[in-house]
């Protein structure tokens, strides 16, 4: 691919602003400092969500979570826990969190089209009182993300609309497969697609939890 120069670049919160202009008195009003009953319902309702961090120097990641509805433990108005399932052991959210406790989440309610954000700190929690309601299959977690929420406000439907994103018809499933995917990106020596994939089946089978 040719190299492609930038010649336009925004560089100032008024440049941007006579782009896109300000929002409605709604938007400016539709945030809250508290996980209200509407919150809480969502989050209930919930089984995926989106968390973003970055560590001290602005290095961000980006990292799904999901299970069943209802998995993301409300405790009260402020605070919430996400349980740490099992996963790759890269740790790349908490090693950020050990440094910048800022978070922010999205969770997704699948078929609708309204998200719910929720922007805050966060902190790594091992308290096994806390934990134990969230076992499954007689697995607790051995950790949790505490977030203690400072913003929450529903996120409109406008990206879901165009996307199509619950709309299975618009799908496409044209992409290699992810154990080929990996093969191509790690390149292990003597490690075959047919191997990651042999993996991939058995972490998702008996390691779920």
């Amino acid at each position: 691919m040719h190299p492609v120069n930038y010649t336009r670049i925004v560089s100032s919160e008024e440049e941007l602003r006579s782009i896109i202009g300000f929002p409605s008195e709604l938007v400016d009003r539709k945030v809250i400092a508290s996980i209200d009953s509407h919150c809480r319902d969502f989050i209930n309702r919930s089984p995926f969500l989106v968390l973003s961090t970055s560590d001290a120097s602005g290095c961000c990641d980006v990292s799904p979570r999901g299970d069943a509805p209802g998995f993301v433990q409300v405790l009260d108005d402020q605070r919430l826990i996400i349980p740490e399932r099992p996963g790759n052991r890269r740790i790349d959210s908490m090693r950020n969190l050990l440094s910048n406790p800022r978070v922010g989440l999205i969770f997704f309610i699948p078929g609708m089209g309204e998200t719910l954000r929720i922007n805050g700190r966060a902190c790594i929690i091992r308290d096994e009182d806390l934990l134990e309601p969230m076992a499954v299959n007689g697995k607790r977690p051995l950790l949790g993300i505490a977030v203690e929420a400072e913003e929450c406000f529903l996120h409109c439907a406008k990206a879901m609309k165009r996307s199509r994103l619950w709309e299975p018809e618009s799908w496409s499933g044209l992409l290699p497969s992810a154990s080929k995917i990996l093969a191509d990106h790690a390149k292990l020596p003597g490690i075959t697609a047919e191997q990651i994939e042999e993996r991939l089946r058995e972490g998702y089978a008996q390691r779920l939890y």
